[in-house]
């Protein structure tokens, strides 16, 4: 990533053609392809050693900062594997649902068993989808949203924290919905809001052991969610061009705060959310 400065405004693309897909959404399906910094983000080294696990970590935002993921979406977490491991890292990545409290479980045990032990947690698996309406939402479908975007999260963080020592930090990936919601997201932002009750709370109870834990709260992110959250095409054409720098985000523009909140650079950050939101306040 050049340390020159550049016009934010016209960084990355402002308009996106017509187009949706079935969920969970696939990378190569997406038009533009999501830049998750292959080639615009340079390392700096900052987080050197450090043993990480990511839900959510084969596209998206989950890919610019190695990984668990859907076994639907085995391509994108081969690719994302071998992204890292072109970046002379060591990844691993784990197939299955985070809802699945076993498995939300178990890729806390082998992330442990394969690196020797955790230093980073990132909590980024989610789930949206529009919503026509509050009487027309369906029990199972808000059931999925809130077992994807607390359940596992819970689950992986329960079993983490017995294995994260002093220095260790997780991060919990929010959203501006947690403050700004939309209706058409109701049971997506009520998530939101609440995982920001989780890490403020958390933060509380682990910051006696040495261990921070913090968010970032992305605004609109181009991501495969987008075209797979059942909008309207003019809503996806016109994605993010209500913000006050005019354009939605790539997810490497996420990858500086997750390694902020994770360096030690934030060693006296906790309970935080950071927003990174093209300038839509929280």
């Amino acid at each position: 990533m050049s340390d020159q400065p550049h016009d934010p405004r016209d960084k990355h693309p402002d308009e996106f053609p017509a187009q949706s897909q079935e969920q969970p959404g696939k990378t190569d399906e997406m038009r533009p392809t999501p830049d998750h910094g292959e080639d615009s983000y340079e390392g700096s080294g900052r987080l050197e050693g450090r043993r990480a696990l990511i839900t959510g970590g084969d596209s998206g935002i989950g890919r610019a900062v190695a990984i668990a993921h859907m076994p639907e979406e085995i391509d994108d977490g081969d690719e994302t594997v071998r992204l890292v491991a072109e970046a002379g890292r060591r990844g691993v990545s784990f197939a299955g649902d985070i809802r699945d409290e076993r498995f939300a479980t178990s890729i806390v045990d082998d992330t442990v068993s394969q690196f020797g032990g955790l230093d980073i947690l990132v909590l980024n698996a989610a789930y949206q989808k529009d919503r026509e309406s509050l009487a027309s939402l369906e029990t199972d479908e808000f059931d999925r949203v809130f077992r994807t975007n607390l359940y596992g999260l819970i689950f992986s963080a329960r079993a983490a924290v017995p294995h994260l020592e002093p220095g260790a930090s997780i991060i919990v990936t929010s959203s501006i919905q947690a403050f700004d919601p939309s209706p058409e997201l109701i049971d997506y932002a009520m998530t939101k809001a609440a995982q920001v009750a989780f890490v403020k709370a958390l933060a509380q109870q682990l910051g006696p052991k040495g261990i921070r834990v913090n968010a970032v709260a992305p605004g609109p992110i181009w991501t495969p969610l987008i075209p797979a959250t059942g909008w309207d095409q003019s809503k996806v054409e016109n994605f993010g061009s209500d913000t006050p720098l005019g354009r939605a985000g790539q997810p490497a523009e996420l990858a500086g705060a997750y390694v902020y909140l994770a360096s030690e650079a934030a060693s006296y950050v906790s309970g935080a959310v950071l927003p990174v939101t093209g300038g839509k306040g929280l």
